[in-house]
């Protein structure tokens, strides 16, 4: 069994800054990929950022230059420190991290999402 507990969302002013922290556990042999995702109501999942367990990262052009993903491998943790915030952010933000198992499969999990509400 694998869990990914996503927490850090809230409300927020307009510009203001939240950090995103998305843990790890469980059957998992070893991380690979992992990143956010937000989603609002009507529109498909999008994504925002991601990151490879080297550390390189790839951003949606909407929050390149705002938003931060950074993991911490020793603690199965990504997180995403998201600034200057505007309200077309709100959004349900969700962790995904790919995995390999002890059995040797390779999997795509998603957290249950938090989340992130910008207004004044």
């Amino acid at each position: 069994q694998v869990q990914l507990v996503e927490s850090g969302g809230g409300l927020v002013q307009p510009g203001g800054s939240l950090r995103l922290s998305c843990v790890a556990s469980g059957s998992i042999f070893r991380l690979y990929a992992m990143g956010w995702y937000r989603q609002t109501p009507g529109k498909q999942r999008e994504l925002v950022a991601t990151i490879t367990s080297g550390g390189s990262t790839n951003y949606a052009d909407s929050v390149k230059g705002r938003f931060t993903i950074s993991r911490d491998n020793a603690k199965n943790t990504v997180y995403l420190q998201i600034s200057s915030l505007r309200p077309e952010d709100t959004a349900v933000y969700y962790c995904n991290a790919n995995f390999l198992s002890p059995a040797g499969s390779t999997y795509t999990w998603w957290g249950q999402g938090t989340q992130v509400t910008v207004s004044s």
